[in-house]
Order: structure tokens, then sequence, then C-alpha cells
């Protein structure tokens, strides 16, 4: 490990792990909850259990390689299926859509830890997470729930290094929201929805693409998809045009466009 601060900070990660065992982990498969379900079941052991939430907003590819990471770990790991797609508060897709579905899991998982004699629930928000707002944060404030590696101090960064100094699969993958995340606010989610977006995007993963968005839009009685792509990647679309479009029809689109701008995660 390069930076003594770093290593202080994983210092008070382990302690924090340690004071709340045994241990739910919120688990998703991504950068940081992969890292932390690491930390805890170096620390903890089967104390520290990983729990996946499953609904038509998580793709089928996601949830393999977010079970093939907590085989890769060793970590005991279970999926429980939310009803989030069930609560009119949630599919109307408000701006704080992601506040019902946090209060969701976290309530499945409240439940889980009370009848088990869990001590804690822990999600990987980090020390970067706090300069945006999230609506998931009160959900977390409100069932109690714990983020050990934002309250170690640990920022992405430092994730990822830490992350590759594990050999996590995860340390470099670009990050990846729910699918709901590519419904503008104000039209509805959808199950239909959910699926042409996954099969959208499968596609242009199978084209070789690594990090971008298809945003479905659903406008005057036509369902397009927007691309975006990462602006490092954005010379490759003149070669797979056709392709992109033509697949993306397949899957249920009406029209398909490009977006100039290409993708920016946000903050960038």
């Amino acid at each position: 490990m390069n930076h003594p601060d770093t290593a202080a900070k994983v210092e008070r990660l382990n302690a924090l792990l340690a004071g709340h065992a045994p241990l739910v982990i919120a688990y998703s498969g991504g950068v940081d909850s992969a890292y932390l379900l690491a930390a805890a079941h170096a620390v903890l052991g089967d104390r520290a259990l990983a729990v996946i939430a499953d609904s038509a907003s998580l793709p089928r590819q996601a949830l393999k390689e977010a079970l093939e990471v907590a085989a890769r770990i060793g970590a005991p790991v279970e999926v429980a299926a939310t009803e989030e797609l069930q609560d009119e508060r949630y599919t109307s897709n408000p701006v704080n859509r992601c506040y019902f579905c946090k209060a969701e899991l976290f309530t499945k998982l409240d439940a889980l830890a009370r009848e088990r004699g869990y001590a804690a629930i822990a999600y990987g928000e980090n020390a970067d997470d706090m300069r945006q707002p999230r609506p998931g944060r009160l959900a977390a404030e409100q069932f109690q729930v714990i983020a050990p590696l934002r309250d170690a101090g640990l920022t992405k960064a430092e994730i990822r290094e830490l992350s590759r100094e594990l050999g996590l699969p995860t340390a470099d993958a670009p990050a990846q929201p729910c699918l709901s995340s590519r419904i503008p606010h104000g039209t509805p989610v959808t199950v239909d929805a959910l699926a042409m977006i996954e099969r959208g995007e499968a596609l242009v993963r199978s084209l070789g693409f690594k990090v971008f968005r298809v945003r479905h839009l659903a406008l005057e009685g036509e369902t397009r998809a927007r691309v975006q792509i990462a602006p490092e990647e954005m010379a490759r679309i003149e070669t797979v045009n056709e392709s992109l479009v033509t697949g993306l029809l397949s899957a249920g689109y009406d029209g398909v466009e490009i977006d100039p701008a290409g993708y920016r995660s946000p903050g960038a």
C-alpha cells in the first residue's frame, strides 16, 4: 500500500467492521460494495453476509457477475427479491425514485438481520459520495444502515487502488447504476421498458463498447434509444453504426439516435 494515509483509513475500516459484527452487506457487485464485502470477509469471515437485491431493474449479466465476484472473495451471499416495481411511488419515477428503492431493500435486510441475529446492515457509500445529493442516503439513515467506507474516509480512487491490490475484478469497472436510471424522471418505470433497456445495452456491449448508456425515451407514442458512448470510444461508432442501429431496433426501439456529446459519468 503506497500511502500511509490510506493505510490508516483501512485500519479505521477494519475497526468499524469488527465493531458491528455479525454484519449484513447490501451488495451489488460494484466497485464499492465488492471492496466492502472483501474487507468485511477478511475481518469477519462468515459473520459477514452479502445480500443482493434482485428485481427487473438489475441486468441478468450484472447479477451473474456479482455472484461470481462474491464466490471469488469466498464470502457467503444470498439473493433477495425486492418489490420496488410494485410501489407506484417508485414506478412514477420521481427525482427521489432511489429513496423508494433503497427503502424497499433496507426493509427486507432489516427483517433478515432481526430474524437471524445480525448486529447491523452496511452499504457501500464512500467518502466522495457525500459531495452529491443521494436520495438513498435518507433511507439508510432511517434504517440506521452504516457506511463503513465513508466513515473510514475512503475515496473512490483509494477503493479502486485497494481493490487492485486484492486482485478484485471490479477494480477498474465503470459505474453501473440500475436500469431504471436510463429512464428520464417523470417517465414511468415498467418491466417492459427495463427489459428493452437490458436488451439494448447487451447489444451495445456485444459490439465491444465498455462505458455507455442506452437512454430510454418514450415520446409522442414512440420509444427511442439515445445511445451515449464514452468520448474515448466514440471513434468506433462509425465502424459498427449499422449493427448498432439494427440491433437496437430489433430490441424493440422505434428509433435510434447517437448522442454526439457522448457519455460522461456524473461529476466528471
